[in-house]
């Protein structure tokens, strides 16, 4: 007999259980077995330790000397091969997934769809400001972020969701507010607002610097927060350009946001780290996937939003 015997966890499980009940049959009930497959397990399990671990007595099961010493091995042995077992399943299924997103993205059909096919996930999601999806992903604070292009990708995965058309937001009695669309022509020379520290990939697109023809797209007031922006149009002093987002009410009933034609859409993207391993990442991914590319705005839409400069 070998010094080391290979313990068959289930034996050990079903002594286990005759211990705690002190009777074969009342043990083989709770174990869904039957009393005589019971006790061959038993005797197998014996046989694997070379002692008896049980008598049974016309009063009943009673543990031998032996049984004695291994009944509070084999319940740590049953507890640590769980143990195991959970942080093994919680290594390769991690159970919290944090999901970042931004101004006028939505994100609750993909969150909805992950919570439904895994319950016992902790899926949460957190607001970020326009600049931060990188930034947050690279530091482990975000697992996925759903947000618009441009966007630094070094590190990155991202994937492109959906597009959304842009469009031109002006005040309620600006000039252009009862057009059905308007092209860049048409607002050639309406300032817009510019970032006080922008990055210039980001600020390029949404003021759409510089223009086809390769003239710089006009000057506008500096801003810090997208409250700012909606202001100085509201006031007439800036037009802004934006990505038209559905299911969302207008951002201020003074505002209207224009269809602009001939101009590339925006890009909504789910960025994740570079050869993320974690499989709710990838979950969540799918769900993005088969969910998300259905929110798109109606042609003519005048829902819009935009961050500081525009998307």
């Amino acid at each position: 007999m070998s010094d080391s015997p290979d313990l068959d966890l289930r034996l050990v499980r079903y002594f286990t259980t005759v211990a705690e009940h002190l009777h074969f049959g009342r043990a083989a009930e709770a174990l869904h077995i039957t009393q005589p497959s019971l006790s061959r397990q038993i005797r197998s399990l014996e046989r694997q330790l070379g002692a008896r671990l049980l008598d049974r007595t016309p009063r009943g099961t009673r543990l031998t000397e032996a049984g004695e010493v291994f009944l509070p091995r084999a319940t740590a042995l049953l507890r640590s091969a769980a143990r195991a077992a959970a942080q093994t399943r919680a290594a390769a299924w991690p159970a919290r997934l944090t999901v970042g997103y931004t101004f006028g993205v939505i994100v609750t059909p993909a969150v909805r769809e992950l919570r439904r096919l895994h319950p016992d996930a902790d899926v949460r999601t957190l607001h970020l400001p326009w600049k931060e999806p990188r930034a947050a992903l690279l530091d482990h604070r975000m697992d996925a972020v759903v947000t618009r292009l441009p966007l630094a990708t070094g590190g990155l995965d991202v994937t492109v969701l959906y597009d959304e058309p842009r469009v031109v937001l002006v005040a309620i009695d600006h000039r252009l507010a009862g057009r059905e669309s308007v092209t860049l022509d048409d607002i050639a020379g309406e300032p817009l607002p510019r970032l006080s520290d922008p990055d210039p990939e980001w600020e390029a697109f949404w003021r759409i610097d510089p223009r086809p023809d390769g003239s710089p797209a006009p000057g506008g007031p500096v801003i810090e927060a997208i409250e700012d922006k909606f202001e100085l149009i509201a006031t007439g002093e800036a037009v802004a350009i934006a990505a038209a987002v559905p299911t969302m009410a207008r951002y201020r009933s003074d505002i209207v946001a224009i269809p602009l034609r001939g101009v590339e859409p925006s890009h909504v993207v789910l960025a994740t780290r570079a050869g993320e391993r974690n499989r709710l990442v990838a979950a969540f991914r799918k769900a993005a996937g088969q969910t998300l590319t259905s929110w798109r705005a109606a042609p003519g839409s005048s829902e819009a939003a935009g961050g500081p400069a525009g998307g």
